[in-house]
């Protein structure tokens, strides 16, 4: 649903902008009680049966974003209630990270096929001859699935010379790659945290905006306003997301006026990785390893400890373009606090590992930057030119696409080694990605680099994105061409990766 206006996206931004908007007036949390009037007006529901219930939705979606978790149904609890312990500055994300709030939940159908009213009682009965365990019958004139024999298997579908046979899935299970969505008793979502990845694809999915990852725009807007000196690192898919007037240049002046100290392209960061995965790729693929999987990508990178924990060593020890350039910040400027500016939800997830957390010390979604645009009322038409981000190079910045990790390491080890042949394969999705490293550990991909990436089409189909994916796969193909150099042994940064180790 990227890049299609709907009212899901404009309760998002709402909640976004409400929360960033009571931040900005002096971090005073006391009227968070009121803001679901201001998302929901009025004494008319916008969608839903009641205007009651889309209240208590939209304060769940303002405690989400402020980090909170969802309250209880089952106990009185005030929409405050631990809000004086998540509007600090030093705050970190608190497990679980995506949540479904349960009575915004519809309850879709599960996985099923349904015979519609297009059944035309044909003398064929191609569904009843294809079917292998005899589940459907003529009915009232009408072809019938039993819903106890059915094994879902879908011959009747494909076999139906009118179409008149439908599968019904419901659309966050569809889109999690890891089977994580379960129902409870009452036919609703429920997420298995113990699978979920935190890829954030369930939460684009869902037509009724049921599912909200957490936030952290109240602690930014906390550590700018008690005088930290914050850096906004921003992900290479960040161009073209804020509309069609947006520039490099415009960006970085409204940043400033938000009140970040510094911008930062992590294409810096992701040509550190790449030189440091190229180096890897070539002192242990295959003496030492069959393959090598690439880093970037952190839903990929769970997804593997958890389904294929005998692979995880063949991952590349690399770190991530975030943490490249995080840590490179906290070198320059002693003191600093980091936020990390994606389209992704994993990185919410990357962020809180112990390892990483001295590192990053806050992770915005583009959707929820945007929250902060509008809170301060800042429209790019009017704003000057910046200084133009430069840094990164276009291997760098491609990174942001599918594909782009294993293009860079594949064209550096070339610019060394130009008669060594580097075979790649790459998967999008998590069930590609899944398929793919059931194929790695049979054996089938000796001597490969494996890339990885949780959403399809890569970052920039990332949960936390506004712009659709192909508008943001041409924006950014344009930002690669607009780059100062090509290649990352041309970055000022080169040298720099083994020291941030």
């Amino acid at each position: 649903m990227r890049g299609i206006p709907s009212l899901i996206t404009d309760i998002r931004k709402k909640v976004f902008t409400e929360v960033a908007r009571m931040a900005y007036a002096g971090g005073d949390y006391s009227h968070a009680e009121d803001l679901p009037y201001k998302i929901v007006p009025g004494d008319q529901p916008l969608h839903r049966e009641s205007v009651f219930l889309e209240r208590a939705i939209a304060g769940e979606r303002v405690r989400l974003a402020m980090g909170l978790g969802v309250r209880p149904i089952q106990t009185r609890s005030l929409m405050t209630d631990g809000m004086d312990a998540a509007a600090v500055a030093e705050a970190y994300y608190e497990p679980p990270l995506v949540n479904i709030i349960p009575y915004a939940c519809h309850a879709c159908p599960t996985d099923q096929y349904r015979v519609t009213q297009f059944c035309q009682n044909c003398l064929a009965a191609s569904c009843q001859k294809v079917c292998p365990k005899n589940a459907i019958s003529f009915v009232n004139g009408k072809s019938y699935i039993d819903p106890d024999k059915c094994i879902k298997c879908g011959k009747c579908a494909k076999a139906c010379p009118y179409n008149a046979i439908i599968h019904l899935e419901r659309p966050c299970a569809a889109a999690c790659g890891m089977d994580a969505i379960v129902s409870d008793e009452h036919g609703r979502a429920v997420i298995n945290q113990d699978k979920c990845v935190a890829c954030g694809q369930c939460l684009v999915s869902c037509p009724f905006g049921a599912i909200v990852d957490k936030g952290q725009i109240f602690q930014v807007i906390q550590s700018i306003l008690q005088g930290d000196k914050v850096i906004a690192i921003v992900a290479p898919a960040f161009i073209g997301q804020f509309g069609k007037i947006f520039t490099p240049g415009k960006f970085v002046t409204a940043m400033k006026l938000l009140g970040f100290a510094r911008v930062v392209e992590v294409a810096v960061g992701a040509d550190m990785c790449t030189i440091e995965e190229a180096k890897d790729f070539l002192e242990k693929v295959p003496t030492r390893q069959d393959y090598m999987a690439t880093s970037c990508c952190p839903a990929w990178h769970a997804m593997i400890q958890k389904l294929y924990p005998s692979e995880f060593q063949n991952i590349s020890m690399t770190l991530t373009p975030m943490v490249y350039t995080a840590r490179l910040m906290k070198k320059q400027y002693p003191g600093c606090k980091v936020v990390f500016v994606g389209p992704c939800a994993a990185k919410k997830l990357e962020a809180i590992r112990a390892d990483i957390r001295s590192d990053v010390d806050f992770v915005l979604t583009f959707e929820e930057l945007q929250g902060m645009f509008e809170a301060k009322e800042i429209d790019f038409a009017d704003l000057p030119e910046a200084d133009v981000l430069n840094e990164g190079t276009a291997a760098g910045r491609g990174f942001a696409v599918a594909g782009g990790v294993a293009q860079a390491v594949e064209n550096l080890v070339h610019e060394t080694h130009p008669d060594l042949e580097i075979k790649t394969a790459r998967a999008e999705g998590l069930r590609d990605c899944r398929k793919l490293m059931a194929m790695a550990k049979a054996g089938k991909y000796k001597g490969y680099l494996l890339e990885g990436m949780a959403c399809p089409g890569g970052c920039i189909a990332g949960a936390g994105t506004i712009l659709s994916i192909e508008q943001a796969a041409k924006v950014v193909s344009q930002y690669q061409k607009d780059a100062k150099t090509t290649s990352p042994t041309q970055s000022e940064y080169r040298d720099i990766a083994e020291k941030l180790d």
